[in-house]
């Protein structure tokens, strides 16, 4: 029988430039296509329909960004929660009642009812730092909850957002809060919450990327046994990743109201499922 050889079929020159163009770009490229694709259909249906760009305008472009930077504030405590395979479901609620805490701490005299008369006119940073407290306190209290009763982080967030969202009904007693001092109204205006979100972004990069904490975190969701026989406090660290993120959602209720004149308990209702991570 004679040999015979078996050669493969030369591809196209196409398809290898095809081919070689996708093993050289990034994983990601091509969600950043889909998005693209996205934008460039509701751009041509807004000339279509509207008459008018989608993509450039202005007043459009600002809000789009002005939400994205506060979600974005959440999501960065969110994406440690995640890291160590965890999730945070309370954190829309924790933006409202961390909100209307901070709120009730920054009305001025000309309100008819204050809700603490003898605290109106406040400096600013008072119920700032009020909001990113309630924020925290709950926080440390999902932390509590996952390491210290073994209750897994979906059932102990979902039963803080429920919480946090009656505490926050019966703070105001449904009522909205109004009054508030133009020192507090102030700070939040214009693009501040972007300046946030990028500071805060910028630094977890670096705590993430650069230093033991971001390296146990990573271990952590990794592999929990093999994280706790090396020698790693798992318990203290998840503690450290909720309060992060329950601080971080206290600050976003501060930048939620920063283009309004009244706190309401029902902010952050739409963030509270945003952040889950596809399955």
């Amino acid at each position: 029988m004679s040999n015979m050889k078996l050669t493969a079929a030369p591809a196209s020159e196409g398809s290898s430039l095809f081919a070689n163009l996708r093993h050289k770009m990034p994983k990601d490229t091509g969600i950043f296509v889909v998005m693209l694709v996205i934008a460039l259909t509701f751009e041509i249906a807004g000339w279509y329909v509207r008459d008018q760009s989608f993509l450039l305008n202005t007043n459009r472009l600002v809000l789009i960004v002005l939400q994205v930077a506060i979600i974005g504030i959440i999501a960065v405590g969110v994406t440690q929660v995640i890291i160590t395979t965890g999730i945070d479901l309370s954190s829309g609620s924790v933006i409202a009642l961390a909100a209307v805490v901070a709120a009730s701490l920054a009305q001025t005299s000309d309100s008819l009812s204050p809700m603490f008369p003898a605290l109106v006119n406040l400096p600013a940073v008072i119920p700032i730092c009020a909001g990113i407290g309630v924020g925290l306190l709950c926080g440390l209290t999902n932390g509590f909850l996952v390491t210290r009763t073994g209750i897994p982080p979906f059932i102990a967030t979902l039963g803080m957002m429920v919480s946090a969202r009656g505490l926050a009904q019966y703070y105001t007693q449904g009522n909205p809060i109004s009054f508030l001092s133009d020192s507090f109204t102030a700070i939040g205006q214009g693009a501040m919450p972007v300046i946030i979100f990028f500071v805060i972004a910028a630094v977890f990069h670096i705590a993430l990327k650069h230093t033991r904490y971001g390296k146990y975190v990573y271990a952590i969701g990794g592999n929990m046994t093999s994280a706790k026989v090396s020698g790693i406090n798992v318990n203290k660290y998840l503690v450290i990743v909720y309060t992060i993120a329950g601080a971080l959602s206290g600050l976003a209720g501060w930048c939620w109201r920063r283009a309004s004149a009244a706190a309401s308990r029902v902010w952050g209702c739409p963030t509270s499922w945003t952040r889950l991570p596809p399955r």
